[in-house]
This record gives structure tokens, sequence and C-alpha cells, in this order.
């Protein structure tokens, strides 16, 4: 889904990246690090793969800024399926590795299982911190706090209407997060 009019500030920050301006890779690492190693964590559940994924996804960011399209959707979105894709290739290789060892039938279902499994815990968390603070607020409250609507609309000051919506709409954009990462079906290959 391509975005006609690409916000300012990813369009200048892959052109001054693309004319190797170090600062550029400062600001956009301290923009997107915490959003890299996050998913980066929440695929390999391992710390320091966390860290080397996000050392490589700002070193390929550094390397190749002319990957980067602005026209096909924000600056945020390309870094965090760079992440991803680096992350599950990091995760199948380890997993492929532990299951060699171990020695076993099923290990490349299981690898993929609990890719895809990575993948969309990965996804939720992603589309969590991408939606708008309002719709945020409402699904913090309802799932962290265990509140219903009424509770939820008078914590944040809205009507229960409101609450309603903003609770409906976060539930609707958190549920598109298997969309990408369903298991395949008999007959088709894994999905890459």
């Amino acid at each position: 889904m391509a975005s006609e009019a690409p916000p300012r500030w990813d369009r200048k920050m892959q052109q001054r990246l693309a004319r190797g301006e170090a600062a550029a890779l400062g600001e956009l690492y301290d923009r997107f690090a915490s959003l890299v190693h996050g998913l980066a964590h929440r695929v390999l559940d391992d710390e320091d793969a966390a860290d080397r994924i996000t050392r490589e996804v700002f070193g390929y960011i550094w390397e190749h800024p002319d990957a980067y399209d602005p026209k096909q959707g924000p600056l945020r979105s390309w870094v965090a399926s760079i992440t991803h894709r680096q992350a599950v290739q990091r995760l199948r290789q380890t997993e492929s590795e532990l299951m060699r060892l171990r020695g076993g039938d099923g290990a490349a279902e299981r690898i993929e299982a609990k890719v895809r499994e990575a993948s969309m815990a990965a996804r939720a968390d992603y589309i969590r911190s991408s939606m708008p603070a309002s719709l945020r607020a409402a699904l913090d409250l309802a799932y962290f706090k265990h509140l219903d609507y009424r509770q939820t609309a008078a914590d944040l000051g809205v009507t229960e209407d409101e609450a309603r919506r903003r609770l409906r709409l976060g539930l609707q954009l958190l549920s598109t997060a298997h969309r990408d990462v369903e298991a395949p079906r008999p007959g088709q290959g894994s999905p890459r």
C-alpha cells in the first residue's frame, strides 16, 4: 500500500543517508533503535541476538540507503520489515542448528511453527506501538488493567460509545497481526 505523499522527515532522512551523513544515521538510530531491538527480541527471545540484529539492521541501512523508497510507505515500516526479515532468518538458522543437533523428525515444521508464532507476536507488538495513542491507551486499560469499556471510558474521560469504538478499532488492527504469517496450506511452500 503505497502512500501518495511520504512524510517529509522520511524523505529528508533517506536523502541524508544517501549522501552518507553520519549524523542522519545517529538520528535514525535514536528514533528507531528501541523498535528494532524490541522486534528482534520478540522474535528471537534473546537479548544478545537482538543486540546483534539491531547492529546489523542499522549497518544495512547505512550501506543501502537507496533500498528505501519513500513512495512505498513510512521509513518506520521499512526499518521494521528489515528487522523482521533478519530476525526470522536468524531464528530459522538457530532453530535448524538446534534441531540438527537434537535430531528429530518434523524439525522443519516445528521451526516454521516457531517462526510463525514469533512473527505474529512481533507484528502485533509493531501494530500496537504504531497505532494512535488514543487507541493504544484504550487497549492498554482493557488488556493490562482488565477494565471493561465503561471503566475505560471513565479513565480516559470519553463517552462509553467512544471507548467501545476505540477498543473495537484497536482490536481490528491487532487482528491483522496474523495476516502475513498464516501457516501454509498442504501443497504450498513455507511463507517467506
